[in-house]
């Protein structure tokens, strides 16, 4: 142990009794003090093992760093590979994910939980090169002594903490370790500078990501004419507005798909793309009066048939329910309301949810929740029929009558709007008595086994 060594050790030793030496970085002697005040004790703690081998694995293959890691192992070689020393990556939280170093080295670092799974944060280790780094949020070396923990003042550390150049994101550090007789050959410049091209090549990733994602995604985001639109990635930030900035360039919490409230007040609705991101957000205020109207034929089709922003669309014969449904219910349904009128008492919320995530890749922002709800003006021909019975004429109504609403569904809502609806018009054709509308009737489909209008129809020609 060289003089400046054996002086920091005595300053470590004074300092822990309570004293403030002079010889002590201030950067040090506040790293020191965050740490007791965690209480951790300088002889008696250990940084936890809190990672399982499994969550590791995971981890080492899922975690954003997992793929600069070769680039870092690549640039600070050299370091690694020099006796007794380690190089070792953490998380943001400064959970060791890889350790690398040779086999004298490795057994050396396991008595003193420098391995993978271990959480060397300030608030479990104290000072140290991994832990300082991340809580100053720039590269810091840990010269011996000024490791807050006895079991690592042999030790010197260079580490660098590393972000996410376009989101900012800390992702976590980089850190190399040797006994600190060997300290001469560490330096914290090669640690920063393997670091920052680390950095550099996340970036390029994020880049190119986020132009796989507006080429997938753009045209089904801008195809809404005359609404505000944009993608947004998972963790918030906007890849494309349209128009360019009416939303903030990054939406201010981890985005959730449904409706939700820009700061000045605006409505907005997110709308899932995929399992994990992104986003389409759609302003939804003022829907009502710019878009044009959502057109459902329900009336003779087993499949429902709806045309949105000039796109036409048949859908399932499960979606046709539920679109009925929500027709019919303007003010919205819960999800456990709609479960009920689709599949019976039985039905399940999880279910409906389930349908209602895939029904809003067809409809877009035009599909609210919490309750469910159609946005914007929807023309459905079941419900202007419904209108129209009591001043129309009976031979319009027909014209307009295909047949009953979704006639094979058999969801408990879809049938009682079905039988009202198909009783209601069966009444003004019987109360008119007139030949022709009774003949119709009689040789639609829906008509042919109606023994009353086929009574009525014999009197109106006798």
């Amino acid at each position: 142990m060289d003089d400046s060594t054996r002086r920091l050790a005595r300053a470590r030793e004074s300092a822990l009794s309570g004293q403030r030496p002079a010889q002590v970085r201030p950067e040090v002697r506040a790293s020191w003090d965050r740490a007791r005040l965690q209480g951790v004790h300088p002889d008696r703690s250990l940084p936890p093992i809190e990672l399982r081998d499994d969550r590791v694995r995971r981890l080492q293959r899922d975690h954003p760093m997992a793929s600069v890691w070769p680039t870092l192992l690549g640039t600070l070689r050299d370091a690694a590979t020099q006796p007794g020393h380690l190089i070792f990556a953490s998380d943001s939280a400064g959970h060791l994910l890889w350790v690398m170093g040779d086999r004298s080295a490795r057994r050396l670092a396991e008595g003193v939980h420098l391995v993978p799974g271990a959480l060397w944060s300030e608030g479990k280790a104290g000072t140290s090169g991994v832990g300082t780094a991340l809580a100053l949020g720039r590269p810091f070396r840990v010269r011996g002594p000024e490791h807050f923990l006895s079991v690592a003042v042999d030790f010197t550390c260079c580490a660098a903490p590393i972000r996410n150049p376009v989101t900012g994101e800390l992702l976590g550090a980089i850190d190399v370790t040797c006994p600190t007789s060997a300290a001469n050959s560490l330096s914290l410049s090669l640690v920063a500078a393997a670091a920052r091209l680390a950095e550099a090549q996340l970036g390029e990733q994020t880049r190119q990501q986020d132009e796989r994602l507006r080429m997938r995604y753009l045209e089904h985001v801008m195809r809404h004419k005359g609404i505000h639109s944009a993608l947004v990635g998972a963790d918030g930030r906007v890849l494309h507005a349209s128009p360019g900035g009416w939303l903030p360039q990054r939406w201010p919490s981890p985005p959730r798909e449904g409706p939700a409230t820009l700061p000045d007040g605006r409505r907005v609705v997110f709308e899932r793309l995929s399992a994990t991101g992104p986003f389409a957000v759609h302003c939804t205020d003022g829907v009502d009066s710019t878009s044009e109207a959502l057109l459902l034929h329900a009336l003779g089709r087993d499949r429902a048939w709806i045309r949105l922003d000039g796109v036409a669309h048949e859908l399932s014969a499960r979606h046709s329910e539920l679109v009925v449904l929500l027709a019919a219910h303007p003010a919205g349904l819960t999800a456990d309301a709609l479960a009920r009128l689709t599949y019976g008492q039985g039905g399940k919320t999880v279910t409906v949810r389930a349908e209602m995530t895939r029904l809003r890749r067809v409809l877009g922002y035009r599909l609210a929740s919490d309750p469910y709800r159609l946005l914007g003006r929807t023309v459905a021909d079941f419900l202007t029929l419904d209108d129209e019975l009591a001043t129309d004429s009976v031979g319009a109504l027909l014209d307009r009558y295909r047949g009953p609403l979704l006639p094979s569904s058999r969801a408990e809502g879809v049938e009682a709007l079905r039988d009202r609806l198909h009783q209601r018009l069966r009444g003004r054709v019987l109360s008119h008595g007139d030949a022709d509308a009774l003949t119709r009737w009689t040789t639609a489909p829906h008509g042919r086994e109606d023994l009353l209008v086929r009574q009525a129809l014999e009197r109106a020609e006798s």
